[in-house]
């Protein structure tokens, strides 16, 4: 499960990381609100943990862009016991939870569990775009009018993060990251799966494609 965590105390950003990472998390630590933002933006994460006062960009701001973007990830705010009225604002702004410094460690893992279980609970179990569907129990890739296509383990983790956000263009390093974190793979094995992947929409006569953004990544798009 792969987490992000913005603290700008970097003393306690990397106590915190030292036992997520021990609890079996991957942990993308950043240390103001602007470079959280662009993490978040660029990469997938199964929770986000905010600290409300960050240089660059207060976290209810990041929160705020973020969920205006459609992005759901489950956050988790880190406050101060003075921020009372930005505790509000954060939940108010869409924040799952917060946790108030200075805390026990125990419990901030016990409210990243809740969190991400929260999540988990909440997905459904199929994803659209057009006339596809990916049914995320089964892996398999369908249309009206013809037989299912089941997806291979990676081809169904990449086909995923697409369909959980169209039109949002992925980067190549989002994929690595994610699906090839053992960081074994060439990242040339991203247009490899893509290829296989667009092979299949075209065999169900898909109503979505696969764009690619040169240099950029790429994007599961309705076609127009």
């Amino acid at each position: 499960m792969k987490l992000l965590l913005a603290e700008d105390e970097r003393e306690l950003s990397n106590a915190l990381v030292a036992i997520l990472k021990h609890s079996s998390y991957t942990v993308d630590a950043v240390y103001d609100g602007q470079e959280a933002l662009e993490y978040i933006l660029a990469s997938e994460y199964d929770g986000i943990i905010l600290d409300i006062m960050m240089p660059g960009m207060e976290g209810t701001e990041v929160l705020k862009k973020i969920r205006e973007k459609g992005i759901s990830t489950p956050v988790l705010f880190l406050t101060a016991k003075s921020e009372i009225e930005d505790r509000i604002k954060g939940l108010d702004l869409g924040a799952d939870d917060y946790l108030t410094k200075p805390f026990d460690m125990g419990e901030l893992l016990a409210r990243i569990r809740a969190m991400t279980r929260r999540k988990t609970d909440f997905t459904p179990n199929s994803l659209s775009c057009g006339n596809l569907n990916l049914d995320r129990a089964t892996y398999e890739l369908s249309t009206e009018g013809h037989d299912p296509i089941r997806l291979v383990g990676r081809e169904f983790q990449m086909l995923e993060m697409l369909m959980e956000n169209p039109g949002r263009v992925i980067s190549v390093d989002s994929f690595m990251d994610r699906i090839w974190s053992d960081g074994e793979a060439d990242v040339n094995v991203v247009w490899v799966y893509i290829s296989n992947i667009r092979k299949k929409l075209s065999q169900l006569d898909a109503t979505c494609e696969i764009k690619a953004s040169r240099g950029l990544g790429y994007s599961m798009n309705v076609k127009s």
